[in-house]
């Protein structure tokens, strides 16, 4: 299993700075959708890029409609991954699909409030999309075990599947143990004392 580490709602500056501590650790680091548009995706994504070349990036842009015009400006700025809303018509997630296959980069339909039958339609109609399983984060972490019950066997083989919201030190091995192939971890990580190590720790969890 993967770690993507979160960064949002914090400066640049310190953008950077916790992207420093995590690079090398954390398999992805994410550019949280408040960082991109408090300051731009030149100004994040970009940024993110330019100070480290090598690292896996995901822009977290949740689109919802221009999905070819937003895709291909966030991998022009150094994504790895972008971000497209499920709730999206098919015609522009499609879009989205496409442009990350112009891109060679890839793309992640986030699940947020959907019901089965939408995401087993999904599924059916993008399986090389990365899947995620998204618990609202005002619900404050509550609820994230049994959601992931609820809708891990929805995805099937899809080529990946990712779960964020409330995800923990304490929860890492129950993700493993229900098929998760990328774990997003925010401020367990990102708010730690120690940034560095607190995702090395989360990392050995998903490793072990």
């Amino acid at each position: 299993m993967k770690i993507q580490t979160a960064i949002d709602r914090v400066s640049i500056e310190e953008m950077l700075r916790i992207g420093a501590c995590v690079n090398g650790y954390t398999d992805i680091v994410e550019v949280g959708t408040s960082l991109i548009k408090d300051y731009g995706i030149a100004a994040s994504v970009g940024a993110m890029r330019k100070r480290f070349p090598e690292m896996t990036i995901l822009a977290d842009i949740k689109t919802c409609d221009e999905g070819a015009y937003e895709f291909r400006k966030v991998y022009e700025a150094g994504a790895d991954i972008a971000t497209v809303m499920g709730f999206s018509s098919d015609v522009t997630i499609r879009a989205c699909a496409e442009v990350a296959g112009e891109f060679k980069r890839e793309y992640f339909i986030d699940l947020l409030e959907l019901s089965d039958d939408q995401i087993t339609h999904l599924t059916q109609l993008f399986p090389d999309a990365i899947f995620g399983i998204h618990l609202p984060s005002d619900l404050g972490g509550e609820g994230l075990a049994e959601l992931v019950q609820e809708k891990r066997g929805l995805l099937g083989n899809v080529h990946a599947a990712a779960v964020a919201g409330g995800v923990k030190l304490s929860n890492i091995a129950f993700l493993k143990n229900s098929s998760v192939d990328i774990a997003i971890v925010g401020g367990a990580i990102t708010k730690a004392e120690d940034i560095g190590k607190a995702a090395a720790a989360f990392v050995n969890a998903a490793k072990a």
